[in-house]
């Protein structure tokens, strides 16, 4: 047998990498949702589509991506309306319902994935029984970010191990799932018309109930903005208080589950601080020789 033959029958026998499709709600996200497709376009494994679903916007948000559909004619950028309903959930359900990927990775408007994200997630779903995976972020307007990076990623595994790995929880600005556990829980999935609780967190709770597994995946990075906290005191309060009250709608009443409220609420204030002073020092020109 010839060389090159040998080398078609590898090729043909080796298994077939999932399409792995990307989804993003958007609600007058212009500021940021360039940003977020370019780093969805150049990735090391192109993504099967990449969706974005805009959302009753009142800005630029579905011209940009328009645009980018003109600059990127050979990217599979795919722009939906999702005009029934104000509110993420709907919004986030219609572009899963939508995509035709064997994954559905699912982030935010304000999420720059690393260029090997789809390959990551790829990799993070060869285990067959993986039904959805997530992985730490870094906050890329925040100084210190490769710190913030191994700090997020630490925390993240701490609450695998307070939660005795009995609870994964997925993390909505960096995480994807089997289109078919998608299909299982999507008649399940908390509307949540009073927009009480975390909507990733509902997800988990869903995909725990049928044994669907979770994997956590360190090398499938998201970058995401510090944004929240531009939040008031109050504002923020009732963000972080949103894991209580999905823990307790899904009848959750494990103590440990708790440890993200105390990291959250500690970190917000000297956090604030410090993106304040970042963005300071970056608003200002950079000087030159001895000025």
């Amino acid at each position: 047998m010839s060389p090159d033959r040998s080398s078609e029958d590898a090729l043909h026998d080796a298994p077939q990498q999932p399409d792995v499709s990307i989804v993003i709600p958007a609600y007058n996200e212009e500021s940021v949702i360039r940003q977020c497709l370019i780093a969805a376009v150049y990735q090391s494994v192109p993504a099967h589509e990449i969706i974005v679903v805009d959302n009753l916007s009142k800005d630029r948000t579905a011209d940009i991506v328009r645009q980018m559909q003109q600059e990127y004619p050979e990217s599979p950028i795919i722009l939906l309306r999702q005009d029934k309903e104000q509110g993420l959930i709907p919004t986030r359900n219609f572009g899963l319902d939508h995509a035709s990927g064997d994954i559905i990775g699912r982030i935010d408007a304000d999420s720059v994935v690393e260029p090997d994200w789809v390959e990551q997630v790829q990799k993070a779903f060869a285990d067959r029984s993986t039904q959805a995976a997530t992985g730490p972020v870094v906050y890329y307007d925040m100084p210190m970010r490769r710190f913030g990076l191994k700090a997020d990623d630490k925390m993240r595994q701490l609450m695998l191990k307070l939660a005795k790995h009995q609870y994964h929880f997925l993390f909505g600005s960096n995480m994807a799932l089997r289109r078919s556990a998608w299909e299982i829980i999507r008649g399940e999935a908390c509307l949540d018309e009073k927009d009480e609780m975390h909507e990733d967190i509902d997800l988990s709770l869903h995909l725990a109930d049928h044994d669907l597994k979770i994997q956590y995946w360190p090398q499938m990075v998201s970058g995401m903005s510090a944004r929240r906290l531009e939040d008031s005191p109050r504002d923020y309060r009732y963000y972080v208080t949103r894991f209580d009250r999905t823990y307790k709608a899904h009848n959750v009443k494990k103590m440990a589950l708790k440890a993200p409220m105390v990291v959250f609420f500690s970190v917000y204030f000297p956090a604030k601080l410090l993106r304040a002073i970042h963005t300071v020092n970056s608003s200002q020109p950079a000087r030159r020789g001895g000025q």
